[in-house]
């Protein structure tokens, strides 16, 4: 059971953002994908949640493709994701903005919820449960009433995991996690992640922090130009020419 990419292309006009990318992140796994600045990462994991139209290539969840579904769809079929540049709402409490990832779980209508019929209040009473136990997981459960948009920039980056893990994802994409953290919380993320990894989500980590990702990933894919010029174990990666090249010229090849 995996999330896989199959000769993944993304065109703009006659721009290549990227071409032929295959990537597979099996369940129960973490894996890294690198490259330098406009590589193609964030177009790669765009083209996955359904933001940008695939211009050739397959991506399949499991057994469905996923290819040219909605977003809706896409979740449904149990993919969630983090931003590069933080998505909450400010001005809401930290909670508020866990709860609305429990959206595609809602199974009373609108109308339902307006007149506070007892399954709506049953409902919300269970989802306010589980965005509490992600809180007290991600140790917020003391800020659960703060309003996101206070948070340190640190904080407001575990909101949108908890969001994203509020779905309920079989895959998760977590788009530079600890860009801005100190090593103190980017150590404290790494445990959730593992923790996450051994719990059977799948998990796609992009991340300019190499030395992060090669302490969390058995496999990494690493990008440039939009292509695909190396993968494997980190060691391997790592020391490839062609990854010492991209990352900090020729002449160290």
């Amino acid at each position: 059971m995996a999330l896989i990419l199959d000769n993944l292309s993304k065109r703009f006009g006659g721009v290549v953002a990227s071409e032929n990318v295959n990537i597979t992140v099996p369940k129960g796994k973490i894996t890294g994908l690198i490259g330098p600045n406009g590589a193609g990462k964030t177009t790669i994991v765009n083209m996955i949640t359904g933001m940008l139209a695939v211009s050739g290539g397959t991506i399949r969840v499991d057994d469905t493709d996923i290819t040219r579904a909605p977003a809706d769809q896409i979740c449904r079929a149990g993919l969630a994701r983090t931003f590069q540049n933080i998505r909450i709402l400010p001005e809401n409490s930290v909670l508020d903005n866990i709860l609305i990832g429990f959206h595609r779980h809602e199974r009373c209508s609108t109308l339902s919820a307006l007149l506070g019929l007892p399954a709506s209040r049953r409902e919300t009473a269970a989802m306010r449960a589980r965005a509490e136990a992600l809180l007290e997981r991600f140790g917020m459960r003391h800020l659960a009433e703060y309003p996101a948009g206070g948070l340190s920039y640190g904080h407001q980056r575990r909101v949108e995991m908890m969001r994203a893990l509020a779905s309920e994802p079989e895959y998760i994409l977590l788009d530079e996690p600890i860009a801005g953290m100190n090593d103190v919380e980017s150590d404290a993320l790494a445990v959730l992640f593992r923790d996450l990894a051994d719990s059977g989500i799948g998990i796609l980590l992009i991340e300019h922090n190499l030395r992060f990702v090669t302490r969390l990933c058995q496999h990494i894919y690493v990008l440039d130009g939009g292509r695909l010029i190396a993968e494997g174990a980190p060691e391997a990666v790592l020391s490839d020419p062609a990854v010492l090249t991209a990352y900090v010229g020729g002449e160290h090849a």
